[in-house]
């Protein structure tokens, strides 16, 4: 990172801005054309690596890049407020985010499955409990999850 001083070095604090909110924007390349999309995730870090975990329907574009390149990067921040200055070029914004990379990994059996939908939902909903899923919808979902290689954190205040 360039700019030391905006720099979150604390993995207490990078966890905590992953913890607070609950959409990921998830980058990856299909040829030389850019593809980013919004998703919501839930997340482990265990052994000191972040895992974070993403279902959808059973096709689509993402899908049918990410089988091509699972090479990924994703982006979590706050929602930020504007500090205004006296000059247009000297206006900032207050701001924390983490980026980092990683691989995709598809999740195939039910087993799987359920523990990354049951990482999702109980970091969507803030509850730390157990939940049903119905074999009919496990099969109708494609469970994946991102093994982060490398992550920072950035603030500006």
């Amino acid at each position: 990172m360039r700019r030391k001083e905006k720099e979150i070095a604390s993995i207490n604090e990078k966890l905590a801005i992953i913890d607070a909110h609950k959409v990921c924007r998830l980058a990856l390349s299909d040829g030389v054309q850019p593809y980013i999309i919004p998703l919501n995730y839930g997340y482990s870090f265990e052994d000191n690596v972040l895992t974070l975990f993403f279902h959808s329907a059973n096709a689509g574009k993402k899908l049918e890049i990410i089988k091509k390149n699972n090479h990924a990067c994703f982006e979590i921040d706050n929602t930020g407020q504007l500090i205004p200055a006296d000059q247009p070029c000297r206006y900032s914004y207050k701001f924390q985010s983490i980026i980092g990379v990683g691989k995709i990994i598809f999740l195939n059996t039910p087993t799987e499955k359920i523990t990354a939908l049951t990482k999702l939902m109980q970091h969507q909903t803030g509850k730390n409990q157990l939940f049903d899923f119905d074999k009919t919808a496990l099969e109708r979902i494609t469970a994946y999850k991102m093994i982060v290689e490398q992550f920072t954190g950035k603030k500006d205040s």
